[in-house]
């Protein structure tokens, strides 16, 4: 048994071959997605942050109109880029979402990948600390914003208050109880992947990550996973861990789908460098018949060490394609699998 959800990027543009043209759009397709997504019997509805685009950026607005249009789905992001986030001010946004949506969040944060302009963190007023990098800093945010999520009280109350305080050092509010175990790593490498165990956070794993033996990707990523495991044992947690990994696949089962994925174009995985000196691989697609998908998906080892698969979407077809491209694979292909 897998959890299977979908991931957006929620792209718009002002063409008319897209169904998404605007941000209004977009963010209101994507509560739609997400309440068709439940009613199919889907696991999950995620969203990808990026700043600076025409995509998805503030996503505590999202999360919290998805928590209120919804009733049992998960409800994520994969991911926050933590450069840009103020930890405080996010644990209050998070906690409240939270509370709105029942105890549903997962919330994907990571270090982030390449942005639409150089540094755009410092937009934000944020810059790493003398010798060290944006990625030194988005972990930081990240231990600062676990620690929030635990409740401990650490400010020091106001000997005047304008109103009554409980005893003690005050906690941010509001406090969503069990949400610190539901925070997730986006990794990369194999060493954030024992980072975010050691801190006790899921892992998500996308359709990228740093090419790191050369090996098809899926055997990469199979082994971050265990790895992952590893740690996470070493560290002794009292709960057990979640691991996630994405892929683009889609089961071909009428002429629309042959249409937009019957080309067999990114049936190989990819070699690319998303940062100078950065060689990265990026994971396949998967597009075909179903009864072919299902072999095909069978070796796939990630897929097999995870329990959660996020299925990216194409969100600028609109929110019917999208719910006909997740019940097609909830419905042909994911009983097959024993994923159902």
């Amino acid at each position: 048994m897998k959890k299977i959800g979908f991931l957006s990027f929620g792209h718009w543009t002002p063409s008319s071959q897209s169904q998404v043209r605007s941000a209004s759009d977009a963010l209101l397709q994507s509560i739609d997605l997400a309440v068709a997504a439940e009613q199919l019997g889907a696991d999950g509805a995620y969203f990808r942050v990026h700043h600076f685009a025409r995509q998805l950026a503030s996503p505590f607005p999202l999360l919290a109109a998805v928590g209120a249009k919804t009733s049992r789905i998960e409800i994520g992001t994969a991911v926050i880029d933590m450069r840009y986030e103020n930890p405080l001010y996010m644990a209050e946004d998070a906690g409240a979402a939270d509370i709105i949506a029942g105890g549903r969040l997962q919330l994907g944060i990571s270090r982030g990948s390449p942005e639409q302009v150089i540094d755009g963190w410092r937009y934000f007023g944020y810059q790493p600390q003398e010798g060290k990098t944006d990625a030194d800093m988005a972990r930081h945010h990240a231990e600062v914003f676990l620690d929030t999520l635990r409740g401990e009280g650490f400010g020091q109350p106001n000997p005047r208050p304008m109103f009554p305080n409980p005893p003690g050092l005050l906690r941010l509010e509001p406090h969503s109880e069990g949400l610190r175990e539901r925070i997730w790593w986006g990794a990369a490498t194999n060493a954030t992947s024992e980072w975010a165990a050691k801190l006790g956070m899921n892992l998500q794993s996308s359709t990228l990550k740093f090419d790191e033996s050369g090996k098809p990707f899926h055997i990469q990523q199979a082994e971050q996973i265990r790895i992952y495991r590893e740690a996470w044992k070493a560290g002794g947690h009292s709960h057990e861990p979640r691991v996630s990994v994405s892929r683009s696949i889609f089961a071909l089962v009428d002429d629309r789908d042959r249409a937009y994925f019957g080309r067999g174009n990114e049936s190989r995985d990819q070699i690319g460098f998303i940062e100078e000196n950065t060689r990265a691989i990026f994971g396949r697609s998967y597009a075909a018949e179903p009864d072919v998908l299902i072999k095909e998906l069978a070796q796939d080892e990630a897929i097999a060490e995870a329990d959660t698969l996020l299925l990216t979407v194409p969100n600028q077809l609109g929110v019917d394609y999208n719910a006909h491209v997740l019940e097609a694979i909830l419905t042909h292909v994911a009983p097959a699998l024993g994923w159902r």
